[in-house]
Order: C-alpha cells, then sequence, then structure tokens
C-alpha cells in the first residue's frame, strides 16, 4: 500500500436539482425574500404541527453525479478517465482536488494536488502573468527560491515572453490555458489533474502538453490523471483507464478495452441524428445554427470514392471582416483526419447579419469505412477569438460494401485513408 497515492472507497457525491415552476408553468426567479419567506413558514408549521407527517417536495429531485466508486491509483501512474457528457468526470476531479465535498465515502490523497480543470482556474484577472505564476506558485505550496528556480522553464513552455507583464484577463483563451498548464506541470506537484481544457490549445500545443504529461509520469515519477473525449491522446499518454458511465465505474483497466467499450457505449446511443446538427434555442450571437452532411446513401451513410458535401448554416448577429470558419473530419477514437477551412474576408457573413449557408463539396471522398463525426470553428482570427467550437456533431459511416475483396474481407483498422492507385507488373530486364 505504500505506493498508493490516491485511494477511493465508495465515494458518491449527491446533487439537489430545483424545479421552481410558477403555475402558469413557466420558471419563476427565486427572490431572497422568497427565501426568508419559505423558511419562515416552515419554522412555523414546526411548531403548530411538530408530530406532523413529512412530505417529499416535488420541487426538489436529488441527482447522484458519482454513485458507490472505489479505485486506488499508484505513483507514477497515468491514468485516463473517459465517459459520456453527464457520467462524472468532472465531479470525480473536483472532489480529488478537494473543490467541492463528497456525499459519501473516503479519499485518501498523498502529496500535492494541481489541477487544471478550468480555463484561469487559480488565476486572478487582475494580476500579470508573472504575478500570477509566483500567486499560482505559492497556492501548490512552493517557496519563493523554488518558483524562481522554475520560472524560466515556465514561461518558455507557455510562450508567453512578450505578454508576461500584462494582466491575463486581457489574454486570449489559448494564451490562458497555456501558462496555467505551464505552472501546473512545472511546479512539481507529486499528483496533476488535467481536464478537458486542454481542447482550448492549438493542436501543437496539445501535443506539447501530452508530452509533457507523459514525462512527469514516467521520467519524474509523478501521478496523471486526465479527462478527455480524445481517444487518440487517451491511448496515446495511459495503459490504463476508468471508464464512468452514470456516475459509476462501468470499467477499469486497460486503456484499450477501456476506449473500446466506451465507443460501443457510443454507437449504442440512437438519440443523435445522423449526419445533422442543429443549435439550441438558447444560442445567442454567432454561431452555427444547423449542420449536415449530404451522404451518396443516405442516412449518414457514405461510400467510399464517391461525392459528400457538407453544409452549414451560419447565424451572424455580429459580422466582421476577420470571421472565419473551418471544420474537421474525426475518426470514432477522436484521431482528426482533415480538415478544411473558409477564409475570405468578403464573404457576405463577414459584411452583414443574417443566416448563410456554406457548401464544400468533395468529388472523390477516400476516407476508408468507420465511423466519423464532425468539429467546427467560428473564429475572429484578429482577436485569436474562438467565438464557438462544437465537437463530435453529425456522426457518419463510411462503407466499401461496393468493393468486393475476394481473397479476404475488408478490416475496419486496416488504414485510415485510401487512395486510388495504379499497379504494374513489371517483367525483371
Amino acid at each position: 500500500m505504500s505506493d498508493v497515492v490516491i485511494n477511493v472507497e465508495t465515494l458518491s457525491k449527491k446533487y439537489i436539482i430545483s424545479h421552481q415552476q410558477e403555475r402558469s408553468g413557466r420558471y419563476r426567479y427565486k427572490a431572497l425574500r422568497d427565501v426568508i419567506a419559505d423558511g419562515a413558514k416552515s419554522l412555523a408549521q414546526k411548531f403548530i404541527k411538530p408530530a406532523a407527517k413529512e412530505f417529499s417536495n416535488p420541487a426538489l429531485e436529488e441527482f447522484w453525479a458519482l454513485n458507490d466508486v472505489s479505485f486506488d491509483i499508484k505513483q507514477g501512474e497515468a491514468i485516463g478517465i473517459i465517459g459520456r457528457n453527464g457520467a462524472g468526470k468532472s465531479t470525480l476531479l473536483k472532489v480529488l482536488s478537494r473543490i467541492t465535498e463528497p456525499t459519501t465515502g473516503r479519499i485518501a490523497i498523498k502529496g500535492r494536488v494541481a489541477s487544471l480543470l478550468e480555463v484561469g482556474t487559480g488565476f486572478h484577472p487582475e494580476l500579470t502573468g508573472r504575478e500570477n505564476i509566483y500567486l499560482n506558485g505559492s497556492v501548490l505550496g512552493m517557496s519563493g527560491l523554488e518558483i524562481r528556480k522554475k520560472f524560466d522553464e515556465i514561461v518558455a513552455f507557455a510562450e508567453v515572453e512578450k505578454f508576461l507583464d500584462t494582466p491575463v484577463k486581457r489574454y486570449s483563451s489559448g494564451m490562458y490555458v497555456r501558462l496555467a498548464f505551464s505552472v501546473a506541470a512545472h511546479l512539481e506537484p507529486e499528483i496533476l489533474i488535467v481536464d478537458e481544457v486542454l481542447a482550448v490549445g492549438d493542436s501543437s500545443f496539445q501535443k506539447k502538453c501530452l508530452g509533457k504529461m507523459g514525462d512527469v509520469a514516467t521520467k519524474e515519477g509523478r501521478t496523471v490523471l486526465f479527462v478527455s473525449h480524445s481517444m487518440q491522446a487517451i491511448a496515446q499518454l495511459t495503459q490504463r483507464c476508468i471508464f464512468l458511465s452514470k456516475g459509476k465505474v462501468q470499467f477499469d483497466g486497460n486503456t484499450n478495452k477501456a476506449v473500446n467499450l466506451y465507443l460501443t457505449e457510443q454507437q449504442q446511443d440512437h438519440t443523435a441524428p445522423k449526419a445533422y446538427y442543429q443549435a439550441p434555442e438558447s444560442k445567442t450571437g454567432n454561431y452555427v445554427a444547423w449542420a449536415r452532411i449530404h451522404t451518396s446513401e443516405g442516412q449518414g451513410i457514405q461510400c467510399w470514392g464517391e461525392s459528400i458535401t457538407f453544409e452549414f448554416a451560419l447565424h451572424i448577429t455580429q459580422p466582421h471582416e476577420s470571421l472565419r470558419f473551418a471544420f474537421q473530419v474525426v475518426s470514432a477514437l477522436q484521431q482528426p483526419i482533415c480538415i478544411f477551412w473558409f477564409f475570405d474576408s468578403q464573404a457576405s457573413f463577414c459584411q452583414e447579419q443574417g443566416t448563410f449557408i456554406l457548401r464544400c463539396e468533395i468529388p472523390k471522398f477516400r476516407l476508408y469505412m468507420g465511423s466519423y463525426t464532425l468539429t467546427t470553428w467560428l473564429a475572429e482570427r484578429v482577436s485569436e477569438t474562438i467565438l464557438e467550437n462544437l465537437r463530435e456533431i453529425c456522426p457518419f459511416e463510411v462503407t466499401m460494401h461496393k468493393f468486393e475483396r475476394p481473397d479476404y474481407q475488408w478490416q475496419a483498422d486496416e488504414c485510415l485513408y485510401l487512395e486510388d492507385a495504379v499497379w504494374q507488373s513489371v517483367e525483371q530486364m
């Protein structure tokens, strides 16, 4: 047991969800006077009818974000935590980071914990990047001398030298994350906890972070807990994975098996319409109103080598000449396959308000058989601001059913891309 740094036993976390409705059926904001009045009424009822039977409140609902979770993590392990949205991943990390208290269960942690759960965690927006490095280091229990020794490495890794004395409230989300991750990784905590926040950074920085987390675990002997929807990143960094579903541990073991179980659960979810996405009504500002893929076979099925059209409706309320749109085709393992950009400052959606449709046609789509989704970006290039980043939308399948291969069947994991080729058998001269 001496090498176990995190011990979790029968951990559960309950939240109370409030459903406040007026008789008209509309939700009503509950003011302070309502809370005081309700409290006084409740107190009065206890004195008037102290033995009255208690009835459950239909406006309140129990929600167990975690339910009877148990596991041990040893020093130097890199552990992936995966699961669908709402599975309990972020709640688990918040409990382990001591941000929130568990409802029941026990947690024992050896060593200092550094957490990167949200953009700007632990940073003061009015302080400069330099000041926040020292502030964050102090919070982690580092002395001024220890921080100074690591200071140059932190700044170089984060690539924010020019903005070191600028208040971080003026940083872009990417700069914020780079500095926050660099501080957390370089100030030598025994346990490093990282949530999906790295998705805010660009692909090169994500690779850099994965490399650093790998070094932290393998070379420096520290422990890493990593939550991600990118199965490629999980497979690259970890050999052990905890798969959560509806607040419970569905599997704890080999990463490849955990990923396969996760993907199987994703495929069994038939609620998402194939090759289509519709934005929620609550969306405001500039965003993708809907997206659809016109596949060769219809119903989200695309035959290899045939034409495919991607269509996006951009709802624009704040036009700007630097607005740009891009989308990426992503594999079931969340591995980026190909990306397409639309850069045109004279485009209609850069000049005026309204809803504008973009179409991208690929005459011969040679992506190999498998399951895919789209990732989209709507961004403002001048300020380096990502206005919207959608992930895992418009699921579709690529099939090889029109192409017979008599010698042996097509294998799902053979490759990612299949190109036309002309073979020749030339007689030796």
